[in-house]
């Protein structure tokens, strides 16, 4: 029963095979041109290997360029606070100027409102947040969700 009906179709397929012998040939040749052109394109950008960079101190960091910037985050919850206290206090010796706003819509306001040196940050949990910018919103390159 099935060894004939296998051998049957086989033999079907074979016959089916040979009388299109055109749609055949391009069966077998389009993948192989398809993976030549991969190839070749890998060949030609190679990917590029970069030495391992030494550990070194780069200095002091420039806060001149820091003088009017503003940092409005929400929601302001203790650990959002904490946060933005060491961010401010501990890496500048002026502090930065942080400001914390009670909505998404009150950080976007401001935002419109204030200078161009401003930059919010809206946390998602203790864990994750969202840089807002003026006209913008970044994304973290770890965490990748669909908008």
């Amino acid at each position: 029963g099935v060894w004939r009906q296998t051998r049957a179709l086989l033999f079907k397929n074979c016959l089916i095979k040979c009388r299109t012998k055109k749609s055949s040939v391009q069966e077998v040749l389009f993948p192989l041109f398809f993976l030549f052109w991969l190839i070749l394109m890998s060949m030609m950008h190679p990917h590029r290997k970069y030495d391992e960079v030494a550990n070194t101190d780069l200095g002091p960091l420039d806060t001149s360029e820091l003088v009017n910037f503003v940092i409005g985050y929400t929601p302001p919850t203790p650990v959002a606070r904490e946060i933005m206290k060491k961010v401010a206090f501990d890496n500048f010796e002026d502090g930065l100027i942080t400001e914390e706003y009670l909505s998404e819509e009150e950080l976007e306001e401001a935002s419109f409102l204030k200078p161009s040196g401003f930059v919010g940050v809206v946390f998602k949990d203790s864990m994750s947040y969202q840089l807002r910018f003026r006209d913008s919103i970044a994304m973290s390159s770890i965490y990748m969700e669909s908008r």
